[in-house]
């Protein structure tokens, strides 16, 4: 079995089918314990390699990772970028083999600096802290990809009650050592004196997490909201086309006048499929539309702006009328669907790079909440709501979260459930509930334990009819961020390189 952690096409095979567990440990299939094997078979991968071989074996690793989890990438490239099928495999390949370079450089840093095999609790710590810095790293690299993080595996599984206590990355830290901990077992065995130690340590985040399990940390700060979340089902294709807009301007508008007395009528991202500008008349109506209902109207829309230097720029947008206000611009967009990086040599190669409304902006960094019957709402369109520590700076200045979202570029694959799962771990980070309203599904409304309280089913036109509760009081997760994780990180790490110096000074001498 030395294979597995020598250098050799084998090890790097097995690498590669280890990464291509991670999905499964996600929703919708939730079988949690492969990521455990999944991080457990690269950490013991990596106990021999050079650092030159360490870094083909992560990218390995992280290439199957990708592959296996973003393959919904493929779907928008050719059911919605017009891409051949070999243009669109070849591409979505190219992005895996890309993003696979974020776990080659941290199993390079790994064999060249942190790794201890004779010292099997040091090591596995330092991996820990080693694996906590790749996900921080992937979540700003780049304008960052923080898809597919480990902890998101226990949304629904044990370590879950640790997740207001440090987040997502707590989570994924406790994944980390706790694999590296049992592929080291054999080691405490053969050392009595570290047994007792590493048992200590492998419990320690476990029973952590069956002890927070359930706590309250926010209280209600007023009476349950009345939701109506319109999803429209709208077809990509038809999205952006002259000819439809109409027909959907219509069909929202009479949806919402269907609704009886409600609170919040929540429309999904770009339900507007025009510039706020144009559609003025349009928003009158159903903003009184709204105020009948004794409702604020929550919809997403395209906004245009002047700058100073008289330049037209584009945002995607939320806009609340009727019983609230406020506007939110978007500050956190996708590469490709709402920009074009290098687009003035990419733009007319493919459809792909000439996508409708690829031309937004991102707007200021220091916006003001949307405020609605008189509650502060944190909003969050689409793949914002992926981003952890974004999140929690604005969750923590608000009463109520929200994401809207247009879950098409999808399809039918993985992706839309796993968007969910990673919504439904921000409302547990925060203890607040959460609305999420989305043009073709999953619209649903989460608790503070990051529970489905009620659901409609995807791909349909239909309604979603639910009460959400404004809350007060803030987590651990959102007092401190990720600062004391990433203080001991730091720490383990620098501990880990000191010890390495040290012992490869003492060959030396």
């Amino acid at each position: 079995m030395r294979w597995m952690i020598t250098p050799g096409w084998k090890g790097n095979l097995l690498a590669l089918v280890a990464g291509a567990l991670t999905p499964l440990a996600f929703a919708p299939f939730n079988l949690w314990p492969l990521e455990l094997v999944s991080i457990a078979v690269f950490y013991l991968s990596l106990r021999e390699l050079s650092a030159g071989w360490a870094l083909l074996r992560g990218w390995c690793y992280g290439l199957g990772v990708f592959l296996a989890g973003t393959s919904w990438v493929y779907v928008s490239i050719h059911d919605y970028g017009a891409a051949s099928v070999p243009l669109a495999a070849g591409l979505t390949f190219g992005f895996c083999a890309g993003i696979a370079l974020l776990f080659a450089l941290p199993a390079w840093l790994w064999a060249l600096c942190l790794r201890r095999n004779h010292a099997p609790i040091m090591d596995a710590l330092a991996f820990a802290a080693l694996w906590f810095g790749l996900e921080v790293f992937r979540s700003w690299c780049l304008t960052g990809f923080p898809w597919l993080f480990a902890g998101y595996s226990q949304m629904d599984a044990p370590l879950s009650g640790l997740a207001p206590v440090g987040g997502v990355w707590l989570l994924s830290f406790s994944l980390a050592l706790t694999a590296a901990l049992i592929v080291n077992a054999l080691g405490f065995v053969r050392n009595p004196g570290s047994l007792v130690a590493g048992l200590i340590l492998l419990a320690t985040p476990w029973v952590a997490a069956s002890i927070f399990k359930g706590q309250v940390w926010t209280t209600p700060l007023g009476q349950p909201l009345k939701v109506s979340a319109i999803q429209g089902n709208i077809a990509q294709e038809l999205k952006w086309d002259p000819k439809h807009v109409q027909e959907t301007l219509a069909l929202y508008r009479e949806m919402t006048v269907r609704e009886g007395r409600t609170d919040l009528i929540v429309w999904p991202e770009n339900a507007v499929p025009v510039l706020k500008e144009y559609a003025e008349s349009y928003l009158k109506e159903v903003t009184g539309i709204a105020n009948q209902r004794g409702a604020a109207l929550i919809t997403g829309i395209p906004v245009r702006e002047r700058d100073d230097q008289g330049q037209d720029r584009f945002y995607n947008a939320v806009v609340v009328s009727g019983e609230g206000s406020g506007t939110y611009y978007k500050q956190k967009l996708v590469p490709f669907g709402e920009y074009v990086p290098l687009q003035e040599q990419l733009r007319g190669l493919i459809e792909f790079f000439n996508l409708p409304m690829s031309d937004f902006v991102p707007g200021p960094s220091h916006q003001s909440l949307l405020i609605a019957k008189g509650y502060k709402i944190a909003p969050f369109i689409c793949y914002e709501v992926v981003y952890p520590e974004f999140v929690a700076a604005a969750a923590a200045r608000s009463d109520l979260l929200l994401t809207i979202s247009n879950d098409t570029w999808f399809g039918k694959s993985v992706g839309p459930q796993q968007h969910l799962q990673m919504a439904r771990m921000r409302a547990l980070e925060s203890g607040r509930w959460m609305i999420r309203g989305t043009n073709n599904g999953i619209t649903a409304l989460i608790d503070p334990f990051g529970r489905l309280t009620t659901q409609i089913p995807p791909y349909q036109l239909a309604v979603l009819h639910g009460t959400v509760v404004p809350m007060e009081g803030l987590t651990p997760y959102l007092k401190w961020r990720l600062w004391p994780l990433a203080i001991l990180c730091g720490l383990l790490g620098a501990w880990a390189v000191i010890r390495r110096l040290m012992e490869r000074s003492r060959q030396v001498f």
